[in-house]
């Protein structure tokens, strides 16, 4: 497993966000989080990321337990996130956004094993742009693009610390149906690459690209499968969905 939450406790004021939580994702994995607001899906990630520290239990990343490591620390051992509020570099190129994420790194730890055998920035760049869908797009200016794009350059950024995990929280956010599908698509494309744990409300990209969901409630794993299960199971429809999808 290149992740796993084991028993993991987060309180706010006393009251558990996070509570005795469990799951895991496997190497290579495309998992999504879902469950109604309040769940506890962006404490988990915060969690993960090293924004807080549980309260109880451990996060195990490739084998090591990274409670308490800061941010920095965490994402220089290959763990990535992209977050709700678009967060780029408004005034400069899309070409030059990417390359100051790869410049920032002074390890490399990567997935896209082709880049590592060149030390040029700009080739590593180009390939992160081609990945993403925006190499044609790579001199406009960042806070030009559309805001389906600006979410894609988000993703490319997050992909240029060379994760061996990457976070994506809720990257369909703000879009319209047809940056949607195109999200949806990308994420696919990036399967085999990275694993990927994604919190989603846009219940047609977690079934389209999940391997596994976890349904969260109350902090709580109330129900976890291949997308087949989840949709099938009653107390989800019933805590979440609303109705059968």
């Amino acid at each position: 497993m290149i992740l796993e939450i084991n028993s993991v406790t987060k309180k706010f004021g006393g009251l558990p966000v996070i509570n005795k939580l469990s799951f895991s994702v496997a190497e290579g994995q495309i998992k999504s989080v879902i469950g109604p607001n309040g769940a506890g899906k962006t404490t988990l990630f915060n969690l993960i990321s090293g924004a807080y520290s549980p309260d109880r239990g451990q996060i195990i990343f490739k084998g090591q337990r990274i409670n308490g490591l800061t941010p920095d620390k965490i994402c220089r051992l290959g763990l990535a996130r992209s977050f709700q509020i678009t967060n780029i570099f408004q005034g400069l190129s899309v070409f030059e956004n990417i390359r100051l994420s790869i410049q920032g790194q002074t390890k490399k730890l990567g997935i896209l094993k082709s880049v590592h055998q060149s030390n040029s920035h700009e080739e590593e760049t180009q390939e992160i742009l081609e990945m993403i869908g925006l190499w044609n797009n790579q001199g406009k200016i960042a806070g030009n693009l559309s805001h389906g794009d600006q979410r894609h350059l988000e993703i490319g950024i997050a992909l240029a610390s060379r994760p061996f995990l990457l976070l994506l929280d809720e990257p369909t956010a703000g879009m319209n149906m047809s940056e949607s599908r195109a999200t949806i698509e990308l994420i696919k494309g990036f399967r085999g690459k990275v694993s990927m744990l994604i919190i989603e409300h846009d219940i047609n990209l977690v079934l389209a690209v999940s391997d596994e969901i976890a349904v969260l409630q109350n902090g709580e794993l109330l129900c976890e499968g291949d997308p087949e299960t989840v949709r099938n199971d009653k107390m989800v429809q019933k805590a979440y969905l609303g109705e059968e999808i």
